[in-house]
């Protein structure tokens, strides 16, 4: 079922744009799947049945796999399209409804138990699959600095596959993005985070930076970025808003990125200077855009991360659901196709996400901005500028879902949604993300 909405007064302002010329479907039927945690063992335990019935697990490496596919598969209760109930569909108990909102709020602070991250040992075996071996590695990794240093880059070349946005602007990532990398004989869950803001201008400032440090307080280790082409600087700064007062400091390594833009002469100056003048526990320099050095931040990581069985089924990339990669990509055509402040005052929500077996899929996204005049920026005259941002997206979002959807973008103003911390809860900068 779909959130209830915040309170938000009516009055707002509005303006649509449809990206394709498809009409819906007036027999089309929306159904809600709500799958709780033993529906979701019985669909782990058919799907590894039927894997049985033809061929045996093989999860090889995530880049091939992973990228080839193309598609971003989140838990397995998810697995199913997320889908949304008609209004006179719903039911009259509110207890109910409450109840399922909080069962579709998934926290991004609190590390999930690693028991139920696949099925225990007993059905296991009863499907013929060995139990993990002994010497398998598992544990989360904090990606921190500055804005702009190249941490959703370095994320995604470990990962194999795209998962957070990249532009040459800087605070592009507001999120707390959660991917996973795995192979048979690891897994490492990293948290891409916001650039740490040393000026808070809005209260989703203060929210993005609480975010960070909440990754940090979950990380078995943290990878600190730094751009290579600036002089060397302190990174107390990064390490007192990335990390904030921990009991316990964990191991931490220093990423030189963008190497390639710089002398090899230069780059052994810089390192030598970060070795003598950090508290870090190694440096490695690396170009995260072309994945020059990225093995060796992955094996110290891997040096780092403690014995265990995974924490997630092997066969995911992210704890997000499809929808809020929906919302990100609509988020970086707009970094990519506005300037100045107008990337800054968005926020992208997904209203509505419809699968139609007779038609395309049908998403309903909503853009807020802070001011009106944001608003006609957006639009464009004749609604041109909103109509090539949402080709744009609607693009990305085919090869992303590898289908093809219909798709509906509306523009609203809310004032000063930046400053309203009920309002950047329900957009998720809580520290929850809304798994349906």
């Amino acid at each position: 079922m779909a959130a209830a909405s915040p309170n938000i007064p009516p009055t707002l302002s509005r303006y649509k744009f449809f990206s394709t010329s498809v009409v819906e479907n007036p027999n089309f039927s929306p159904h809600h799947h709500n799958i709780d945690t033993r529906r979701r063992r019985r669909l782990i335990k058919s799907h590894l049945q039927a894997q049985n019935n033809t061929t045996a697990i093989s999860y090889g490496d995530p880049r091939t796999e992973l990228a080839s596919s193309k598609k971003l598969w989140i838990r397995q209760q998810r697995s199913f399209r997320e889908t949304e109930v008609e209004q006179g569909q719903l039911g009259d108990d509110d207890d109910e409804e409450e109840e399922e909102l909080e069962a579709s709020l998934l926290s991004l602070s609190v590390k999930p138990d690693r028991n139920m991250a696949l099925l225990d040992d007993y059905e296991m075996e009863e499907l013929g699959h060995t139990p993990p071996h002994t010497n398998h590695r598992s544990g989360y990794v904090a990606v921190v600095g500055m804005p702009n240093v190249g941490k959703s880059t370095l994320s995604n070349q470990m990962i194999g596959q795209k998962i957070s946005i990249v532009t040459d602007k800087p605070q592009t990532t507001r999120h707390r993005i959660l991917g996973i990398c795995s192979t048979p004989d690891y897994q490492m869950i990293l948290y891409d985070t916001p650039g740490v803001i040393e000026k808070k201008m809005h209260r989703l400032d203060t929210m993005m930076m609480k975010n960070v440090r909440d990754a940090a307080i979950n990380a078995d280790c943290v990878v600190i970025l730094v751009d290579a082409c600036k002089t060397p600087a302190n990174i107390d700064q990064v390490l007192k808003e990335g990390l904030g007062d921990l009991q316990k400091r964990p191991p931490m390594l220093l990423v030189m990125n963008k190497k390639d833009l710089i002398k090899p002469g230069e780059i052994a100056k810089k390192l030598e200077w970060y070795e003598k003048f950090t508290d870090v526990d190694e440096v490695i320099p690396v170009s995260a855009k072309y994945g020059h050095g990225v093995e060796d931040v992955k094996e110290w990581i891997l040096s780092k991360l403690p014995f265990g069985p995974p924490y997630y089924p092997k066969d995911i990339v992210s704890e997000h659901p499809e929808r809020f990669f929906v919302a990100e990509i609509v988020r970086e055509k707009i970094f990519m196709q506005y300037r100045n402040e107008v990337p800054y005052s968005c926020q992208v929500n997904v209203l509505s996400y419809k699968t139609r077996p007779a038609a395309k899929d049908f998403i309903q996204v909503e853009v807020v901005v802070d001011k009106n005049s944001q608003k006609i920026i957006l639009i464009g005259k004749e609604g041109k500028a909103l109509k090539t941002l949402a080709t744009a997206a609607r693009l990305d979002i085919e090869d992303f879902l590898q289908k093809k959807v219909f798709l509906e973008v509306e523009v609203k103003v809310k004032e000063n949604w930046r400053q309203d911390e009920g309002l950047l809860k329900y957009y998720g900068y809580g520290g929850q993300i809304r798994a349906m």
